[in-house]
């Protein structure tokens, strides 16, 4: 393997686990937010539950489905043309003797 293609490969995965570890920090601060007691007090202040909102409507089941149908379709689409395009580029001609 060529070394430019194994450090291609390393930066990919570097950038895939900073990345990662981005979003895990951003989103910690929020998922362990605490109500801390006023100073000066030991008991912990009963927090009031949120109010509650039903919200009628959305989106349909069929049209659900019609989303899900379509981005399998493009996604089978453009694996089938990644592979055509990956095959041309690896056949090798014979040499002319």
């Amino acid at each position: 393997m060529k070394p430019i293609r194994s450090i291609r490969r390393f930066a990919g995965l570097l950038a895939g686990l900073i990345g990662t570890a981005v979003a895990f920090s951003a989103a910690a601060p929020a998922a362990l937010a605490m109500n801390a007691p006023p100073p000066g007090t030991s008991e912990v202040t009963p927090v009031p539950p949120a109010p509650v909102t039903l919200v009628a409507g959305g989106m349909a089941g069929w049209q659900i489905t019609l989303i899900a149908l379509g981005a399998a379709l493009l996604a089978a689409t453009l694996a089938v043309l990644v592979d055509r395009v990956r095959a041309r580029r690896h056949t090798t001609t014979a040499p002319a003797t």
